[in-house]
């Protein structure tokens, strides 16, 4: 399919106006590169490096090209031509294994006040549990212990192991309001989102069968970050009905059992890529949101429609991953709101990291939301 209805939708077209940088462009290099056509380059294999991945060209293509799979199965074949770079290799071995990168991070976290600027590569992440400052969460984050049947587990992932900590105990509460509870799954892995999308199609598969190895048994998962969606849920499918679900859809879907209190408060919302063009939970959580009393919400839509993140770009190419953030970190800082949304982890992390006012995931902004005696 050559029609290129893609193109005005592509962020790094739009950035560049160049064909190369196009969902067509790159589909055609990587078909020559494997009829051999033409010899691989090194401006085309940065071409291919810089396509950010939203999908955004998939959610319009009118005959359903499945440039994700494309674009995965091209830089498969890319790593087995090029080896990858350090700071790609070191990534890819942490997210793999969670006890070290749980380790670094918490040594990140201690250190991020006296460490120089230029190595604040991420976020400040979160107190660990059990520290004095975690101990000093708002009583909104604080839960009960359901007397329902029902049971769900949360996808933790790599990287949101030690960020999501906060947003796992809103997520336990809201569960608690709908007399549901919330069980442990230890011994989970990465989602293998980032090693798929780095070619590295092998250990995201191996990933993907500890995950199915962890879940065993657990009927409802929900995940909380839209990047890893669509990873857990091919891992942990089964026949019938689906075992993993997108958490915001998924409470909206019994919003009807939840009360939330007047707050009279402005927020930017941010839509990842990811939600709009994979998961599809837009609308799932604009109508959870219009459930809460005076809330006002303003979406971020400046700028070429990607926050720029997209998994390890935000680490190999901060600069232009910073280019694709200020629209929408100059939108947020004149639209007057007083936190900002979004579902995705790589997104809040790298929103944050432009200096933004407090960025949560909508679930955690929520929780804080309920009503006292929310469940009914």
């Amino acid at each position: 399919m050559q029609c290129g209805l893609c193109l005005p939708s592509c962020p790094t077209y739009g950035r560049s106006a160049l064909e190369s940088e196009s969902p067509r462009g790159r589909i055609a290099l990587a078909r020559a590169w494997a009829l051999e056509t033409i010899p691989p380059s090194p401006a085309g294999e940065t071409h291919l490096d810089q396509c950010l991945g939203c999908r955004r060209c998939e959610a319009v293509c009118p005959a359903g090209v499945e440039y994700g799979h494309l674009l995965v199965l091209a830089r498969q074949r890319q790593r087995d031509r090029r080896p990858p770079g350090w700071l790609e290799r070191v990534v890819l071995a942490l997210a793999a294994r969670p006890a070290w990168l749980r380790r670094l991070l918490r040594t990140y976290q201690r250190l991020y006040g006296v460490l120089p600027a230029r190595l604040h590569l991420l976020a400040r992440p979160p107190p660990a549990p059990g520290s004095p400052a975690a101990d000093r969460a708002p009583a909104s984050n604080q839960h009960p212990t359901p007397a329902g049947g029902e049971r769900v587990a949360l996808f933790s992932g790599c990287v949101a192991d030690v960020y999501e900590a906060p947003l796992r105990r809103a997520v336990t509460r809201l569960c608690a309001a709908l007399d549901v509870a919330v069980v442990s799954v230890p011994r989970q892995a990465c989602c293998g989102s980032l090693h798929a999308h780095a070619g590295d199609v092998p250990a995201s598969q191996a990933l993907q069968a500890t995950n199915r190895a962890a879940f065993d048994g657990v009927a409802t998962v929900l995940s909380l970050a839209t990047g890893c969606h669509e990873a857990v849920a091919q891992a942990l499918a089964t026949p019938g009905t689906p075992r993993v679900h997108d958490a915001s859809a998924w409470i909206a879907a019994r919003a009807d059992r939840l009360d939330f209190q007047p707050t009279p408060l402005r927020v930017a919302l941010h839509l990842p890529c990811t939600q709009r063009n994979v998961v599809g939970s837009v609308d799932d959580l604009r109508r959870l949101l219009r459930n809460v009393p005076q809330l006002e919400v303003v979406e971020l839509d400046a700028g070429l429609g990607c926050c720029g993140a997209a998994g390890l770009q935000m680490l190999r190419d901060p600069a232009t991953a910073a280019e694709y953030r200020a629209p929408l970190l100059d939108q947020f800082a004149r639209s007057g709101a007083q936190l900002l949304l979004s579902a995705n982890i790589g997104c809040r992390l790298h929103l944050a990291g432009g200096g933004a006012a407090p960025v949560l995931h909508p679930l955690e902004f929520l929780a804080s939301a309920l009503a006292a005696g929310a469940s009914h």
